[in-house]
């Protein structure tokens, strides 16, 4: 499994693109023939950038719902909203698709944020407000997440 990292800001072309940064080109570089999925985040109005062998793992665990469950089918349908495959082209430039754009409210600058097996891009605004104000509760929810968890020897 993938684990990125780096978090690195970046603008975005009138048309839509984003050049890669040269350290994710380079982590994502036996994923560049393959291509890559785009959606929405589901917690934040952000995008998420998955390489496409990361995307299989997560459609493998959401097809594994029932979609004869109404639940299931609407979170499917949520989950899928505007959800796009995108290549990269010859120079390392992904094109956000405009609906896409405009849901996360991305103009020109942003983030790109490594979040494991994917990164989230970011309008840089909302990004910095986000990690200000998840800044206070860090320290807690670390805690409540993984300090229970059994060192490992």
């Amino acid at each position: 499994m993938l684990a990125l990292i780096g978090v690195y800001e970046c603008t975005v072309d009138a048309k839509g693109r984003l050049m890669l940064p040269a350290a994710f080109k380079k982590q994502l570089a036996a994923s560049m023939a393959q291509g890559f999925i785009i959606k929405r985040s589901v917690f934040h109005k952000c995008l998420e950038f998955y390489p496409m062998t990361e995307w299989e793992h997560v459609a493998k665990e959401v097809n594994q719902l029932n979609r004869f469950v109404k639940k299931h089918n609407d979170f499917i349908r949520m989950f899928t909203a505007g959800i796009k495959a995108v290549e990269a082209d010859g120079n390392g430039r992904i094109l956000i698709p405009g609906d896409l754009l405009r849901y996360a409210g991305i103009r020109k600058n942003i983030v790109l944020a490594s979040a494991m097996n994917m990164i989230e891009i970011w309008d840089t605004a909302q990004y910095e407000k986000s990690v200000n104000e998840s800044e206070n509760d860090f320290a807690a929810l670390a805690e409540e997440i993984m300090g229970n968890r059994p060192a490992e020897q």
